[in-house]
């Protein structure tokens, strides 16, 4: 099942770092923001990972719970978190089952060969467990701070109405 903004998100249940569990019901009544990496300790998803942690504390004022999501195991996972000090919890989306009900799977071509690859993508759920935004295929300065922006407009519109 296909995601779609301005719907529910799918049913899914996921496990991430720090025994965590993580579904489609389990963050309701806050705001939800999964983004998808291509791979723990390569340069950009470092960086990326890093700018999540550096304005963490302003996503959580804003209501927002923050969540990593890649093809790589549990340890792995955990050494990453361990290693960029991350607040947040990391889901292992060993199966690919995110990553393919987000649509985040593309062929890419590497050193001349196709592969399977990682779209890096962020998605923003809103309190109700609706898809409120999403950004696909981006790049990664400047994009926490938009997604920062995002975030803190649904609180905005939330305490106006």
């Amino acid at each position: 099942m296909a995601i779609v903004v301005n719907k529910p998100l799918p049913e899914f249940e996921a496990n991430a770092t720090g025994g965590i569990k993580v579904s489609n019901t389990s963050h309701l009544g806050q705001i939800l923001i999964l983004y998808f990496y291509p791979k723990d300790n390569t340069p950009g998803c470092t960086t990326e990972a890093m700018q999540f942690r550096d304005k963490y504390k302003d996503f959580v004022k804003a209501g927002a719970a923050v969540f990593g999501v890649s093809r790589d195991n549990m340890k792995s996972h955990d050494d990453f978190k361990a290693k960029l000090e991350l607040p947040f919890e990391l889901i292992a989306d060993t199966e690919e089952k995110m990553c393919h009900m987000f649509g985040v799977v593309k062929n890419k071509i590497m050193y001349g060969k196709k592969v399977k690859g990682i779209e890096r993508s962020t998605f923003l759920v809103g309190p109700d467990g609706i898809l409120l935004q999403e950004w696909r295929g981006l790049k990664v300065p400047g994009h926490v701070d938009e997604v920062l922006k995002a975030v803190k407009s649904i609180k905005a519109l939330k305490k106006a109405a």
